[in-house]
């Protein structure tokens, strides 16, 4: 598709996401989702991107010129629009966030009625629409024109609602702790990225006890994500290394991920807390078909630890929506990656940044001991990933002398590591990724695939 990819319309504001784009958005959402005798409702919200306000108000007037209702929530997270279409039953929900990118990029990005990501046939329609203004829209006039309604009371509704979750898990455990503040004595260090977790991060963690120490938590508009959050994860080390903290976590631009940072600096990714969350979920009877969803790209060292604990797991393509789906599709409880988009099924459709942080604190009272032990079972296998651009990625995949090498490989490690060998999904690239017991044999290993791409004449330069 032209504008749409996997994670919603995202460019450069005002060069290739225009405001134009967005009020175009807005009249088709109004039109497509509404009728004469349904009032359409969307909620809206927004991450700190200074661009954020051009395309929130180009969208609302052309939600309002198609005859639907808007529902401002402002500055929020993504999980907490996905939770707010499926709680107070709007139509569908728009969230305004380029995520981790720099904060001259913005995105739109729709959920539905169900909370999840937009189908790619309405995609393709908006599109159609954008280009062609096919089809052709009806202006709304007097009565038939929609409203506009601040809706910021969205945001405490979705922040009570992560508080009682935790409540409630704490009340339906063995823990001794107080049920009112179960976080209190928990010194935690937050990283909130100039972004959309910025206020509600540290509301939730303070209503429930914890002595939070927050940096990164005044955004100005073009401050998002830079050297912080999650995709800076040094920048939480230092901060849990000089100031003594118990654990930290990392958001992302509009949360919808976490990454953590144990009281030794070590970093907690997304293997790892589905490793820590699993057991604790498997301790309670909460893991439902004691199954837990990956992507290929989880380390070798998580299936180990989960064959030790005895639970299964399954793998998916690389990509939150592939995960989605498989856990959806066969009721799982959890399942994420590497990055830290994490899904617990029990409580939300989406990975949800502050969600995940909350159930690692869970998991991490339960057991009584340091963070850093909780985790320390898990061996994580050194990774090595090297992209190879080329020229035509199934001519490259579908080399004899290319299968044979990659074959070759696999043999050698055995089942002391793996390599993956597999297409980028959206540039030019085939990915080379070995895991081994060491670098030097994660390196040796990747050379010799690469080598065969660059002497078959399949590798180009940049």
């Amino acid at each position: 598709m032209k504008y749409f990819g996997t994670d919603g319309f995202r460019g450069e504001a005002g060069v290739s996401l225009t405001a134009e784009h967005a009020y175009k958005v807005g009249r088709f959402l109004g039109a497509h989702f509404g009728s004469d005798d349904h009032r359409l409702r969307i909620v809206i919200g927004k991450d700190t991107r200074i661009s954020g306000y051009m395309l929130e108000n180009a969208l609302v007037a052309g939600i309002t010129a198609s005859g639907g209702d808007a529902y401002e929530m402002y500055v929020t997270t993504t999980p907490s629009i996905s939770y707010m279409i499926r709680r107070k039953g709007f139509d569908c929900g728009v969230m305004i966030s380029a995520s981790h990118n720099p904060y001259y990029d913005n995105g739109i990005k729709i959920i539905d009625g169900g909370g999840f990501k937009l189908s790619a046939e309405i995609e393709e329609m908006i599109e159609r629409y954008i280009d062609e203004g096919e089809p052709v829209l009806p202006e709304c006039t007097r009565d038939k024109i929609g409203k506009c309604y601040d809706y910021s009371r969205g945001k405490e509704t979705y922040t009570d609602y992560l508080e009682a979750l935790v409540r409630e898990s704490i009340e339906t455990t063995d823990s001794s702790v107080g049920i009112k503040t179960p976080f209190s004595g928990r010194t935690v260090a937050l990283d909130l990225s100039e972004g959309s977790a910025y206020r509600l991060a540290i509301q939730v963690f303070e209503d429930l006890g914890a002595q939070v120490i927050p940096r990164h938590h005044e955004p100005n508009g073009i401050n998002i994500n830079k050297n912080c959050g999650s995709t800076h994860i040094e920048t939480l080390q230092e901060l849990v290394y000089d100031t003594g903290a118990q654990i930290g976590f990392a958001y992302d631009g509009d949360a919808d991920r976490c990454l953590a940072v144990d009281d030794d600096g070590n970093v907690i990714d997304g293997d790892h807390i589905l490793y820590l969350c699993a057991r604790y979920m498997q301790k309670y009877d909460r893991l439902k078909h004691n199954t837990v969803v990956t992507t290929v790209m989880s380390n070798i060292g998580l299936y180990r630890a989960f064959d030790e604990l005895g639970i299964n797991y399954e793998q998916t393509a690389v990509g939150d929506k592939y995960v989605s789906e498989n856990m959806m599709q066969n009721d799982y409880r959890i399942g994420g990656e590497q990055s830290g988009h994490i899904i617990f099924k029990d409580h939300a459709v989406t990975g949800d940044g502050i969600l995940t942080s909350l159930m690692i604190m869970l998991a991490w009272i339960d057991s009584d001991m340091p963070i850093s032990e909780l985790v320390s079972p898990l061996t994580i296998y050194p990774q090595l990933l090297e992209n190879v651009r080329v020229a035509d990625k199934q001519a490259a995949l579908s080399d004899p002398d290319v299968i044979k090498t990659a074959d070759d490989v696999s043999d050698s490690l055995g089942n002391r590591g793996r390599l993956l060998l597999r297409e980028s999904g959206t540039e030019p690239l085939i990915r080379v990724m070995v895991e081994a017991e060491t670098d030097e044999l994660c390196r040796e290993n990747v050379n010799k695939v690469v080598e065969i791409l660059k002497s078959k004449g399949y590798a180009i330069e940049k």
